[in-house]
């Protein structure tokens, strides 16, 4: 794998289960040179469809939780095979060996599954999927191959009790908290792996969390920028602006910031976005495109109907309009002075610690958390 991301350990895996074995003959990968997602038909063009199945790129299985048909890219992607140099990333940060028992959420293709499952042995893999078209899908790809393989149709956010305690568990969907079954059904010393992020953006970060000796709690640090589809159970619904802004940005306080469109706005998978959404809670950003010069960035509360707007344009200071209970410019700006005074840490700085009554976020020391 030209990432570098396949370690001599997991090769034997990678070897005895190559992804094209569980792909679909219709998939929809993301075509970098195109930007965005394409359909391929194995049937139609079998050296496009190996190419794509052998390529660092992600590939959509499902589109609408499997309302979509035809072949053209549905509105909302929904089940996937991940690009594999995220996967063996995160397969090397859940350290699993074998004789490990191990719990995976988010069953997909069941690539992921299939290897952890050749790499730990008979028995000791489980994998639950919340989708029951992709569930029997799975288990007739587990049964076609021969590895063994316990698929499991159920709603992730409840683990599987039937299997635990787990050595390892891991996730294959964005979480916004780490489901309190998952660290009961961990035990004690065991290993949490799963990409997490808020409700701000999309920009997630893997975390890696050690159980405590007391199984009562569980904590470690994020790694890289990852970006997944979210466990169903903790979707966000999308947001409907005429419900927060009915009429002109006008009705709002208007005001102005010195800061940039490039040191706020930043990279897709810049650190910048998982950090503010660490220190402006209950808040989705919606970064708009470029049109003409100008970009509005939109904040919406979660809990209220408060807004703001930011609008950049070239060669301007940009001009902010915000309404509601929070003032969710002040706050982002404040959040984003924050990250600089801070040296701009990257996810990797940041850490999680995860117990029954919920979760605190840390930057560098875990004795200097806060709660979202």
């Amino acid at each position: 794998m030209s990432s570098g991301a396949l370690s001599a350990d997991w090769a034997p895996s990678y070897a005895a289960v190559p992804r094209s074995t569980v792909l679909p003959d219709l998939m929809w990968p993301f075509d970098m040179e195109a930007g965005r997602s394409v359909a391929v038909s194995k049937a139609d063009d079998p050296a496009k469809w190996q190419e794509f199945a052998d390529s660092d790129v992600p590939i959509v299985t499902q589109w609408d939780d499997g309302k979509h048909a035809g072949t053209e890219p549905g509105q909302v992607p929904t089940s996937s095979a991940s690009m594999p140099s995220v996967v063996f990333r995160m397969l090397q940060q859940l350290d699993l060996q074998p004789g490990h028992k191990a719990l995976e959420i988010g069953t997909a293709t069941s690539w992921n599954a299939l290897l952890m499952a050749h790499r730990a042995g008979p028995g000791c893999v489980t994998t639950v999927e919340v989708d029951r078209a992709v569930a029997t899908a799975a288990m007739a790809t587990v049964e076609r191959l021969g590895i063994p393989l316990h698929v499991v149709h159920g709603d992730g956010f409840q683990g599987y009790p039937d299997g635990a305690p787990y050595d390892r568990v891991i996730a294959t969907c964005g979480l916004r908290s780490v489901p309190p079954a998952w660290l009961e059904q961990c035990r004690p010393g065991g290993v949490i792996v799963a990409p997490w992020g808020t409700d701000f953006s999309h920009g997630d970060a893997v975390a890696r969390l050690e159980v405590a000796p007391d199984g009562k709690s569980a904590a470690g640090n994020f790694t890289g920028p990852v970006e997944f589809m979210k466990l169903r159970s903790q979707r966000l619904s999308p947001v409907v602006h005429k419900e927060y802004v009915p009429g002109s940005v006008a009705e709002g306080d208007e005001s102005s910031t010195t800061v940039t469109e490039a040191e706020f706005a930043g990279e897709q998978f810049g650190p910048e976005r998982f950090a503010l959404g660490l220190r402006v809670p209950q808040c989705r950003q919606v970064v708009a495109a470029k049109d003409d010069g100008a970009r509005p960035i939109w904040f919406y509360g979660l809990g209220d109907r408060s807004w703001a707007c930011c609008m950049f344009r070239d060669g301007e200071a940009a001009r902010v309009w915000q309404a509601g209970p929070r003032r969710l410019w002040d706050e982002a700006e404040a959040a984003f002075r924050w990250w600089e005074g801070h040296a701009r840490p990257a996810p990797s700085r940041f850490g999680l610690t995860v117990t029954a009554e919920g979760e605190r976020v840390w930057l560098d020391d875990p004795a200097d958390s806060w709660t979202l």
